[in-house]
């Protein structure tokens, strides 16, 4: 059995979130490994206080539709093209290193 990494608290999850740049996204599960719900949860009715529109599924889908859409082409995020509305997660997702 592998060792657990420490969960996150609702304040380290926002933290994190106010950390990407306009451009970029996380995945739920970046930003909180191994319970990537959680970050759903905080989200969830967060409002503008907060830029989540930048995190994504970790197949570059979005979870809230055409109002994340809009949001991360106005900041210049890469999408793939297909039937699927993705993000080219090779070119916008986060570098560890400069999280």
């Amino acid at each position: 059995m592998s060792p657990s990494r420490p969960r996150r608290s609702v304040e380290e999850v926002l933290d994190a979130v106010r950390a990407i740049p306009e451009g970029f996204v996380r995945t739920y599960g970046d930003l909180s490994p191994g319970a990537p719900r959680f970050t759903g949860a905080v989200l969830r009715g967060i409002g503008d206080e907060v830029p989540w529109w930048r995190v994504v599924h970790a197949d570059g889908t979005l979870a809230v539709g055409e109002e994340q859409r809009r949001r991360l082409e106005a900041e210049g995020a890469p999408f793939l093209r297909g039937k699927r509305t993705r993000l080219d997660m090779r070119v916008a997702r986060l570098p560890e290193s400069l999280s």
